[in-house]
């Protein structure tokens, strides 16, 4: 513990579990997310592959708005572009935004290893990986600061770099210590904070705390094998100055030992949490999937020019199958010309799609397809389509 008088710092607070009165709306959000916990065996309309699309696109849309958070300036079209074209070399501000990618599917394939300090460690290296230090990289990746620091339009002063450590550890006993499950999202929230406020790196620490909130959600039964996944961009990412803001309250409760603003941080995170747990599970709903995203992000890109009239015809077909869809199921689109040359345009059709990487074969079964826009134009008109549906976490053209 630390305990010495003469280090600058605000009165010593043990981390701990703050309690909503049983009355609350925060107790109100507990029960109905400790309800919404996702089933490990997947129960959604939606098929599972293109699913999984709608969960790379909202891993994209996390890493652009996390590190918008900390003051990059590139747009969701501008990434999304540079992802379609494969620009290389990476600007650092695209660059910044695929290592958060990355760190967020790492946490997925590693969701049964304990958040100690080597997984902390870990995503702290792949957020900084190639970052220039003049432009947010950090010139010891992983490793706990060695000087004090300062936050740029805080009034927040972190603990002097020799108390780094012992917070730390302090707050990795906290994270793993069983808790009822009823507790589990207050823990993923004060711990989030209290990440923040130690600011353990020299950089990097906001977007290292968001991340940390996810891999604890995935612990938490908030994302699974299934696929389904909480989006933590929209959890914090409503507006830059109102998580600051609610940041702002929980340091206050350390201050004064009033639990108030601990309690208002965690009704904000779980508000985010409840709202992204609806939206997902729109996107479970096949008929929802169909209606407002497939078949607007189609007439989009025919719109533009990207499908031919017989493209969107075949996907708009597609679309209406029970995926995976076969040559087959949609050929009667075509069936005006007769069968035999219904099955030709068919055929070229089908193969002028999987060029332009808009259907891809099913696993095992190269006669079978599925829709994809994740690596190609569709995605533009599909992240127009997400927003106008209302499940976007921030604007695609901000």
């Amino acid at each position: 513990m630390i305990d010495n008088p003469s280090i600058n710092e605000s009165p010593r607070t043990s981390i701990e579990i703050v309690m909503p009165d049983f009355d609350s709306y925060l107790t109100e959000l507990i029960i109905k997310l400790d309800n919404l916990r996702l089933k490990e065996t997947w129960e959604g309309t939606t098929p599972k592959p293109l699913f999984q699309q709608f969960k790379t696109v909202l891993f994209m849309l996390e890493s652009v708005a996390t590190a918008r958070i900390e003051g990059n300036h590139t747009t969701v079209l501008e990434y999304v572009n540079s992802k379609i074209d494969d620009l290389q070399p990476k600007p650092y501000g695209i660059r910044e935004i695929c290592n958060l990618e990355n760190a967020l599917q790492f946490i997925e394939q590693n969701a049964n290893y304990p958040i100690n300090r080597m997984f902390i460690s870990q995503l702290h290296k792949m957020i900084m990986d190639g970052l220039p230090l003049d432009e947010e990289g950090d010139v010891t990746p992983g490793e706990y600061r060695k000087e004090n620091v300062a936050i740029l339009k805080s009034v927040h002063q972190p603990p002097d770099a020799i108390q780094v450590n012992d917070y730390m550890e302090e707050l990795l006993d906290f994270i793993n210590k069983q808790v009822p499950n009823r507790f589990e999202l207050l823990k993923t929230a004060i711990a989030h904070h209290r990440f923040v406020w130690i600011h353990p790196f020299t950089n990097g620490n906001g977007r290292t705390a968001r991340l940390l909130t996810y891999a604890m959600l995935v612990k938490y039964g908030f994302a699974v094998e299934s696929g389904r996944i909480v989006n933590p961009a929209a959890v914090f990412c409503s507006t830059r100055e109102e998580y600051y803001n609610n940041l702002g309250l929980a340091d206050e409760s350390l201050k004064t030992g009033n639990k108030k603003g601990m309690l208002q941080w965690c009704e904000y995170m779980l508000t985010g949490i409840k709202r992204e747990t609806d939206n997902i599970n729109r996107l479970t709903d096949y008929n929802f999937v169909k209606t407002k995203l497939l078949l607007p992000t189609f007439r989009k890109a025919k719109d533009n020019a990207f499908l031919s009239s017989n493209e969107y015809l075949l996907l708009e077909k597609a679309a209406q199958c029970q995926m995976p869809f076969r040559a087959g199921d949609v050929k009667d689109v075509f069936s005006r010309l007769g069968a035999k040359n219904a099955t030709l345009l068919t055929s070229r059709t089908i193969k002028s799609l999987r060029d332009k990487k808009i259907l891809v074969q099913e696993k095992d079964n190269n006669r079978a397809y599925y829709i994809q826009f994740d690596n190609n134009p569709l995605l533009r008109g599909l992240l127009q389509a997400m927003d106008e549906a209302g499940i976007l976490p921030i604007d695609p053209n901000s």
